[in-house]
C-alpha cells in the first residue's frame, strides 16, 4: 500500500484553518502527491495530445509551493 513519506515543500502561513493547504508529499511508491486546487476550466486549453482521463483532475499548485519543494523554474 502506498504511503505519504514526507512533505516536500515548506509550510506557509497560508493554511491557518486546514483548509486552502496546497503541499507537495513524497510517495512510498517514489511518486509524488499535491494538495491543490482542482481547474477543470483548464481542460478547453491543454495541448494537442494531452488530456485528463478516468481518474485524474487538472490541478493547479501555486509557484511558491513547488520552489519551496526543491522545483526550478523553467527560464525563458
Amino acid at each position: 500500500m502506498t504511503r505519504i513519506t514526507r512533505r516536500l515543500d515548506t509550510p506557509t502561513m497560508r493554511c491557518v484553518t486546514d483548509s486552502n493547504c496546497p503541499a507537495v508529499f513524497a510517495l512510498s511508491s517514489g511518486d509524488v502527491a499535491f494538495i491543490a486546487r482542482v481547474a477543470p476550466e483548464l481542460r478547453d486549453a491543454l495541448p494537442s495530445g494531452s488530456g485528463v482521463g478516468d481518474g485524474e483532475d487538472l490541478v493547479v499548485v501555486p509557484r511558491d509551493v513547488l520552489i519551496s519543494a526543491g522545483w526550478t523554474p523553467p527560464t525563458g
